[in-house]
């Protein structure tokens, strides 16, 4: 009886075991770290939600994979260490690979894109030579700031370089006249432009090109190569366009052409 006791507390908890892994089983989780302010591929809603072009690809490749997305927006200057801690398990919202290449694991290029000026209508600025003495505006750690330091001659033609922690404020000091002109990521510059009307121009000279991917741990190319794999079916069944037609970015994207 005593043998038969122990067994049956054996199966108990042998069962309850089994019970516990099956609850865990399909709860994975893929957490993205983003930018909240970077439309259209990471930013707050009408209706408060995070959403955005990447966003929406994200969600797509978690579905597939039965994923639980998890959302989680990050000062972009703290990027490195929310990856580097596991806070995060990659960087989706407009990530430049160009000058990064041996920083992160990277996914395939999936929008090629530029970096611009915008300035007010009535700044009477047309060109580059003109920024000179002006007071010129730039995202933190962003890759505006990357082509600003690569073209260090136009850099130090400014009155004054002010560094902002996200482009909604620097779009508002814009606005305001506090700066003159704002270096920016020309999909940003085209979102925020069309939200807030009239009264702003993109300077016609390209301060430089480049390719967004997904930035993983470097090494991490597991991870990597399934989330590859699933954004290729994306791009294959037509998703991935049907996504850049919604979010005006048809032109840019480099995949599903």
């Amino acid at each position: 009886m005593k043998n038969r006791k122990v067994l049956l507390s054996f199966m108990a908890v042998f069962i309850m075991t089994l019970s516990l892994l099956a609850g865990c089983a399909g709860t994975d989780t893929f957490t993205v770290g983003f930018d909240a302010g970077f439309p259209p591929y990471g930013y707050i809603g009408d209706d408060g939600e995070y959403t955005g072009f990447d966003l929406e690809l994200a969600a797509e490749v978690c579905e597939r994979n039965g994923w639980e997305l998890v959302k989680q927006p990050i000062d972009w200057d703290a990027k490195d260490m929310e990856l580097s801690s596991g806070n995060i398990d990659c960087i989706w919202n407009g990530f430049t690979i160009n000058n990064r290449e041996d920083e992160y694991t990277w996914s395939v290029a999936y929008v090629d894109s530029s970096q611009v000026f915008v300035v007010r209508d009535d700044a009477g600025i047309i060109s580059y030579s003109e920024l000179a003495g002006r007071s010129v505006g730039v995202q933190s750690d962003s890759s505006a700031l990357t082509a600003l330091e690569d073209n260090a001659e136009l850099m130090n033609s400014f009155g004054e370089l002010v560094q902002y922690p996200d482009y909604n404020t620097a779009f508002m000091d814009l606005e305001a006249g506090a700066i003159e002109a704002l270096a920016i990521d020309i999909g940003v510059a085209e979102r925020q432009i069309n939200d807030r009307g009239a009264g702003f121009t993109m300077l016609a000279e390209i301060l430089a090109s480049e390719q967004y991917g997904i930035g993983f741990l470097k090494g991490n190319t597991e991870l990597r190569d399934q989330v590859e794999s699933t954004l290729m079916e994306i791009v294959d069944d037509g998703t991935f366009m049907e996504l850049a037609v919604k979010y005006g970015l048809e032109d840019a994207v480099c995949l599903g052409k």
